[in-house]
């Protein structure tokens, strides 16, 4: 059967791969895959936002749901909004860190978390097979407005965190909202925080004009100049759907996802032991911290979904991506921006220390990414290949083949979403760890050769 879910829901660009037909098919197999109760859905800024969620609507409505529109929202906050809700499941009209042509839909459970494989495949099944529930004419939902989700969600993270030691900091935090979702939530959150905010791309606008919505380093120049002009505290990035935060350190350096990761892990671990869930593709910089502060760490595929559900099912104390996206159960099963926004502040207030002072006590290793094309239709016969050439070696495959050496690692694992594979590889050095991908091209290469 062809598949609508990737790695992080359905994605593509509109008009073309995302169009109104399709959301009008997944919203009848979504409603017919839920039982009966209501659904929340919520967007972010997109332009082609009101577009599918309508279509969305009318497929749930069809199927007998009452749907509740929670408007213009980060990802997280609606997830919050279903798990303290009386709804049945969720939907998420987003495109995440993609451009602004790209549009997508999320699909989230009672509890807020996003899918497990079966259940995407469950929905799959009905969309391509059109096995539809269908209400009559005198069973037909009905579609109503709630605005308090943001109010709520806000609420919830100031629950979880010393606000009375953040506010007595007064810190000063560039946002750069990338006119995305966080708009409607990061201002408020830091505002109750007693924060002084200047503000970058803080107009909700879906042709993302201030920069791209993926929050990588090439992207955030104009926020590092501004921390250092500033002389703020940190800076902040979201992705378009605010699911996922990149810091910028007090001196104006960009702070990569696995730093800010360890970071925020070592803090609550240290405080009460416990399981970090993360996937293969982590720095060793995270396993470093979380076993000298007496946790452990257990391994998933890569993918922030697996981790969430790796993490309800073992009762993990932390966990989260080496991209920004960061999960704190106590709150919810999901990565939430805001949530490690309010953390990164507490870890602040409580070392009462400048971030890049605390970062320097981190491990230090290099990573190296790169990616090689293949036929999509070899992708299970190159990764058995893979693990016999790898025979012999200390390996993981967990998710594609991941290969220990004495100082360092590489891993080679197929994209979710594209016939790619990727190769990453960290070690102390930058020289060491371009090594290291080079023997995982090479074992790949070799491993792609046909007999």
């Amino acid at each position: 059967m062809k598949r609508l879910f990737g790695t992080n829901g359905i994605r593509g660009v509109v008009g073309t791969d995302m169009t109104v037909d399709l959301a009008l098919g997944v919203g009848k197999a979504i409603g017919s895959y839920f039982g009966s109760g209501p659904i929340a859905i919520g967007r972010d800024t997109r332009t082609s936002g009101p577009m599918l969620r309508d279509a969305l609507v009318a497929g749930l409505l069809a199927t007998g749901h009452d749907v509740v529109d929670a408007g213009v929202l980060p990802s997280p906050a609606l997830q919050y909004f279903v798990r303290t809700g009386q709804f049945v499941g969720g939907v998420i009209v987003t495109a995440s860190h993609n451009p602004a042509e790209f549009n997508g839909i999320k699909v989230v459970d009672s509890q807020g978390m996003e899918l497990s494989r079966p259940e995407e495949e469950a929905i799959e099944s009905r969309y391509f097979e059109g096995t539809f529930t269908l209400a009559d004419w005198q069973t037909t939902g009905h579609v109503t407005v709630d605005e308090t989700a943001v109010e709520r969600y806000v609420t919830g993270i100031l629950s979880h965190v010393d606000v009375g030691a953040i506010r007595a900091r007064r810190f000063r935090v560039v946002l750069d909202s990338g006119n995305g979702a966080a708009c409607m939530t990061s201002p408020l959150l830091l505002e109750r925080l007693g924060a002084e905010v200047v503000s970058l791309n803080g107009h909700p606008d879906g042709r993302f004009p201030g920069r791209p919505p993926e929050p990588v380093r090439e992207n955030l120049s104009a926020l590092m100049r501004q921390v250092r002009e500033s002389k703020a505290h940190l800076g902040v990035a979201h992705d378009g759907d605010a699911d996922r935060a990149i810091f910028v350190d007090d001196r104006g350096e960009f702070v990569f996802g696995d730093r800010s990761l360890a970071l925020i892990a070592r803090d609550v671990v240290s405080r009460g032991g416990g399981v970090v869930v993360t996937p293969v593709s982590s720095s060793q910089c995270l396993e470093d911290v979380v076993r000298a502060a007496g946790g452990t760490v257990r391994f998933t595929k890569v993918g922030a979904p697996v981790v969430a559900r790796a993490m309800y099912e073992l009762g993990a104390t932390f966990g989260g991506e080496e991209n920004g996206g960061i999960i704190f159960p106590e709150h919810q099963f999901c990565r939430d921006g805001a949530m490690a926004l309010a953390k990164m502040l507490e870890v602040l207030a409580r070392a009462n220390r400048p971030l890049s002072t605390l970062l320097s006590e981190l491990p230090s290793y290099s990573l190296h990414k790169t990616s090689v094309h293949f036929p999509p239709e070899e992708r299970d016969a190159i990764l058995a290949r893979l693990r016999t050439l790898a025979a012999g070696r200390r390996i993981d495959d967990t998710d594609g083949v991941k290969v220990y050496a004495d100082d360092g690692w590489f891993l080679v694992r197929p994209s979710g979403t594209e016939a790619i594979f990727r190769i990453f590889a960290e070690s102390k050095t930058e020289e060491r760890a371009k090594a290291l991908a080079a023997e995982g091209g090479s074992l790949l290469r070799a491993a792609m050769a046909r007999d």
